[in-house]
C-alpha cells in the first residue's frame, strides 16, 4: 500500500471516530447539572497574623436517628451515597400519606440501587413517632429498609437539622419553623450538598427528580473552594 492509500485509509478512520468524540464532549458540556445550594465560610490559612477565609459549599452535618428497625443510624453511614430526604408524620391525615407515595415511586425507580441512592423519611412529630408507629407505617407503604429509612430521635435535634443543615425555611417560606411540615423533597450529593428540593406532590418535579438522581450519580468526586476553582480556571484562560 502507498503512503496516499494509507493517508486515506487513516483519514477515513479516523474522522468518524474524531467526529464521534467531538459530538460526545459537546453533548456531556451540554448536560445541565443540578446546581449547588447555600455556602459556608472556611477557615484556610493565617497571613501576617491575619485569618484567610473562603468560601465552600455547603455540607450537611451528620445526625445520629434511629430507624424503623431500631437501629441507630447517621448520616455518617451513608457516606458516598446520594440522599433524597423529607419530613412527616404518622399522624398526618393530609400530604404525608401522598409524600409516601412519592418516595416509594422513587424507590420503585431505584431498585437494587442501596449502595448508590437512599431514601429517608424523618418524623417531625417524634415524641408519638416511636419506632413500633414507623414499623406500621413502613408496612403500609412497602417500605424496603435497605435503601428507605424511617427515621425518629431528638426532636430539637431533628428541627435543628431542619432549618440550619437543610435550610427547609429557605427552600419553602411557607414553613412554621414550630412544626416543620413541607411538601419539599431534598436532594444531596455525595458531599451531602443541597442540590435541589422537589415537590413531593407534582409530578413534574418529581421526573425532574428521578432525573437528576442519576446525573449526581455519575458526577465526579470534586472538593474544592471558589478560590480554588477560580484560580485554577484563571490559570487555564
Amino acid at each position: 500500500m502507498n503512503k496516499k492509500a494509507f493517508l486515506a485509509l487513516v483519514i477515513a478512520i479516523c474522522l468518524p471516530l474524531l467526529g464521534y468524540l467531538l459530538v460526545s464532549y459537546y453533548t456531556n458540556r451540554d448536560v445541565k447539572m443540578p446546581p449547588h445550594y447555600f455556602y459556608d465560610s472556611v477557615h484556610i490559612s493565617e497571613k501576617n497574623g491575619k485569618t484567610q477565609y473562603d468560601t465552600a459549599w455547603h455540607s450537611v452535618q451528620n445526625i445520629h436517628l434511629t430507624n424503623q428497625l431500631g437501629q441507630n443510624v447517621s448520616m455518617d453511614d451513608l457516606k458516598g451515597k446520594i440522599i433524597v430526604m423529607d419530613f412527616f408524620f404518622t399522624r398526618c391525615p393530609t400530604i404525608c400519606p401522598q409524600l409516601a407515595r412519592s418516595m416509594k415511586k422513587l424507590q420503585n425507580s431505584f431498585p437494587n440501587n442501596d449502595s448508590i441512592v437512599q431514601f429517608v423519611s424523618v418524623s417531625i412529630d417524634p415524641t408519638h413517632d416511636s419506632v413500633k408507629q414507623l414499623h406500621s407505617w413502613a408496612e403500609k407503604f412497602n417500605v424496603n429498609p435497605d435503601s428507605w429509612w424511617l427515621l425518629t430521635g431528638n426532636r430539637d435535634s431533628i428541627y435543628k437539622f431542619a432549618l440550619t443543615e437543610l435550610k427547609a425555611s429557605v427552600a419553602d417560606s411557607g414553613v412554621d419553623t414550630a412544626f416543620i411540615h413541607t411538601e419539599n423533597f431534598f436532594l444531596l450529593d455525595k458531599n451531602r450538598v443541597v442540590r435541589g428540593w422537589y415537590n413531593g406532590l407534582d409530578s413534574v418535579a418529581q421526573k425532574k427528580l428521578v432525573r437528576d438522581i442519576p446525573l449526581l450519580m455519575l458526577e465526579k468526586d470534586k472538593k474544592k473552594t471558589f478560590g480554588q476553582f477560580f484560580k485554577e480556571l484563571l490559570n487555564n484562560a
